[in-house]
């Protein structure tokens, strides 16, 4: 039995191709042997693929391009169906449907485009189908680099708010050294402490140093995934069946444990994102329901103050003035304007669409623990 709910995986070039040019079959076909396995035992799974320019490299024939930039991206969009191919037949071996996301850091960091990939990705995975998530290489300059996908892999477990990112590599774990120089490095189980230690830093490549096997970035991606209340675990991709013994607590590789609850990442991001202007006013009987812990739904709505964004952080103020909570609106401020005092099941009638049924949904609303005065 395993013990994560949902869980990120990621795996990178090397460990698809064994360190061999091409592709392997084999080792794709174990990992999806696995993440099907995993995924019926009621996991839900991300897979964070890199491999598109190695797909492209030998789709064309393994020839000898410039390292520029351009002939990378050629290489990804020559590449990145191959790789979706491939996953494609051996999913569907196992009668399991997936899908293809394509995202670049900037999806991520911009409002509306996160809230977008963020409802597409539970989406999918409210359906039972393995969204298989790759960098868009293609119209991504800065990003094209040895290991970026591990960084878009810990973005993309914040995403979807996951319980364990694993990061799959062609080495054991972090070490407390460099092995490969110094024959006294160890293999670390687990960093616990809040601070990484500098030597780990040193080993895996920073300040310079060479590191060891595009390990600077997966420790940058662990770093950011458990700031986020995202457990990490860095193993090597080819340790037998390394995905359900993982998943099933068992310890492999170097694992990094949450610093905070994901809970508490989501209730500081609300409570730090207002902007001192963005509030809406309800009624009576909507304060009330939020303080049993309910959404706060557009019939509530008393007053729009402000102007704002879908994904904006808004204060929820009672008819006093007292500010009651804090939430993620799920509509904009001149939506909400039309919309407020409405019930839910008007909303499409008066805009034309829907993004649900609540203002903002329980889930992204911080209760605050005793009313102040916003006004």
């Amino acid at each position: 039995m395993n013990l994560y709910q949902r869980i990120v995986v990621k795996v990178g070039t090397s460990t698809l191709t064994g360190g061999q040019p091409s592709l392997s079959v084999e080792r794709i076909t174990d990992l999806v042997q696995q993440l099907v396995a995993l995924r019926h035992t009621g996991c839900q799974v991300v897979l964070v693929s890199s491999g598109a320019i190695a797909a492209g490299r030998e789709r064309l024939g393994q020839p000898l391009l410039p390292k520029a930039v351009p002939a990378k991206q050629m290489l990804a969009a020559v590449g990145q169906p191959r790789l979706m191919a491939l996953y494609d037949r051996s999913f569907e071996q196992h009668a399991q449907p997936v899908a293809q996301v394509l995202l670049t850091r900037g999806d991520l960091t911009r409002r509306r485009s996160y809230l977008n990939a963020r409802h597409t990705l539970l989406a999918l995975l409210d359906q039972q189908i393995i969204p298989i998530v790759n960098e868009n290489d293609t119209v991504s300059t800065e990003e094209i680099r040895v290991g970026d996908n591990d960084n878009l892999s810990a973005l993309v477990a914040n995403l979807v708010e996951a319980d364990l990112l694993l990061l799959l590599t062609d080495q054991a774990g972090l070490f407390s050294a460099d092995p490969r120089t110094n024959p006294h490095a160890q293999l670390l189980h687990e960093i616990s402490s809040a601070e990484i230690p500098a030597a780990v830093w040193e080993a895996a490549g920073a300040n310079g140093a060479q590191g060891t096997g595009g390990m600077l970035t997966k420790l940058q991606a662990a770093g950011l995934a458990r700031q986020s209340g995202v457990a990490t675990v860095i193993a090597a991709g080819s340790e037998p069946q390394v995905v359900l013994r993982v998943a099933r607590g068992e310890a492999l590789g170097t694992r990094l444990p949450a610093l905070v609850s994901a809970l508490e990442s989501r209730k500081r991001y609300i409570l730090s994102g207002w902007d001192g202007q963005a509030r809406v006013q309800v009624d009576g009987g909507a304060a009330a329901a939020l303080a049993r812990g309910s959404s706060l739904l557009p019939v509530g709505v008393a007053a729009v103050h402000g102007e704002f964004e879908r994904g904006d952080t808004l204060a929820v103020l009672d008819a006093a003035g007292h500010e009651l909570a804090r939430g993620l609106a799920n509509y904009a401020a001149n939506e909400l304007r039309i919309i407020s005092g409405q019930r839910s099941d008007q909303i499409t009638a008066l805009l034309g669409y829907e993004y649900g049924d609540e203002v903002i949904h329980r889930d992204h609303l911080v209760l605050l623990a005793r009313p102040v005065s916003a006004l």
